[in-house]
């Protein structure tokens, strides 16, 4: 099953509900074949803009075009996309066949045609034998599937999907996101994925498109977004971050009283955060070059399975009163012994890690 991935421009899309912006200016290229992630909090207008690509939103101006067509007022049954809800929105009266067969159904193709194409849908998400059963008797895995294989029956060039995993247990969903994202791949389509989940973010994106407030704050491959985020919201809202204040005062930066390293230190004078992340922190014994070290007491020490976090509360006399999280991968530390609540700690960050957000 092979489709013509289109692109998809949006330029300048706002949509307001009385004086609420929903969307404010969104302007992004998905590139043809692209797998691109809207991402955000609750309420960021991430959804609202999936909704203005499906057709079901009509933004207040602004265009959408797919490949070269425009399509902000094109009804979403003639935009030939396939679409995956959050609730999979699968007919209880229709079984598996029935379900996935429904959208040829309405383009008029053959029972031959249908039940060749439902064969093959079955045979991706890998349901092959499944097609009689009842959508009541599925998992919520198997619901998922189902969804994902009427989307994409038809051999749609564009896929959009509204969180289709947040319904789905920890370990079913990060399987899922592997297997969506070879799914993605080996059909070679357009997709546009919503989620609030940062973690799946990172793990199955081309490209990540942060919104939040209904503006793009940022947009970047994943490792962009994780290594250089553009402000405090982003910093903090991607992965785990401890943001401290610091000051530029004549191209030099400084954490309370302390002079600090960081990576790009061409910023202006004036107020920032020092983003420091968890895994980036290492015990140390002072002798580093080109490392941030830091003093303090260790508040907490907890054990996470894969992974030791410690919240160590900083030596006020250098750098104020802050606090900051550190993580320690366990089964890697031969001959190193975790820091227990209440010890006394030295942590390094190297200078290439430590850069500041407004």
């Amino acid at each position: 099953m092979q489709s013509n991935a289109l692109n998809i421009s949006i330029n300048d899309v706002t949509k307001t509900y009385g004086d609420f912006y929903a969307l404010k200016d969104v302007s992004l290229e998905v590139k043809s074949g692209e797998f691109l992630t809207l991402l955000g909090p609750s309420g960021s207008g991430k959804t609202t803009l999936l909704m203005v690509l499906a057709g079901f939103t009509r933004p207040d101006y602004g265009s959408v075009k797919f490949g070269n067509e425009e399509v902000v007022t094109k009804p979403p049954h003639l935009r030939d996309i396939g679409m995956v809800f959050q609730n999979y929105a699968l007919f209880p009266h229709m079984n598996v066949e029935q379900n996935i067969g429904y959208p040829q159904k309405l383009r008029g193709k053959s029972k031959s045609e249908v039940k060749e194409s439902v064969a093959e849908a079955l045979s991706i998400v890998k349901l092959d034998g499944l097609g009689h059963r009842g959508v009541a008797e599925l998992s919520g895995g198997q619901k998922q599937r189902v969804a994902l294989a009427r989307a994409i029956v038809f051999k749609p060039q564009i896929l959009l999907m509204d969180e289709p995993l947040s319904a789905l247990d920890k370990k079913l969903r990060e399987e899922m996101q592997i297997e969506l994202r070879q799914l993605h791949d080996s059909l070679t389509m357009t997709t546009v994925y919503v989620t609030h989940d940062q973690k799946e973010a990172l793990t199955m994106s081309d490209r990540i498109a942060v919104i939040n407030d209904g503006e793009l704050k940022q947009l970047g491959s994943p490792n962009e977004i994780y290594t250089n985020p553009n402000n405090a919201f982003i910093a903090d809202f991607i992965g785990e971050s401890s943001l401290l204040p610091a000051k530029v005062i004549s191209n030099k930066t400084y954490l309370g009283a302390s002079e600090i390293m960081i990576s790009h230190p061409s910023k202006d004078d004036g107020d920032y955060l020092l983003v420091i992340r968890p895994e980036k922190l290492f015990l140390a014994n002072g002798k580093e070059k080109d490392t941030n070290l830091f003093s303090g007491i260790v508040e907490g020490s907890i054990f996470q399975g894969e992974s030791q976090l410690l919240v160590i509360k900083l030596d006020p006399g250098s750098f104020g009163e802050q606090s900051l999280r550190m993580r320690l991968p366990n089964g890697s530390n031969i001959g190193q012994k975790v820091p227990i609540s209440g010890e006394k700690i030295s942590v390094g960050l190297r200078k290439s890690d430590s850069f500041l957000v407004e």
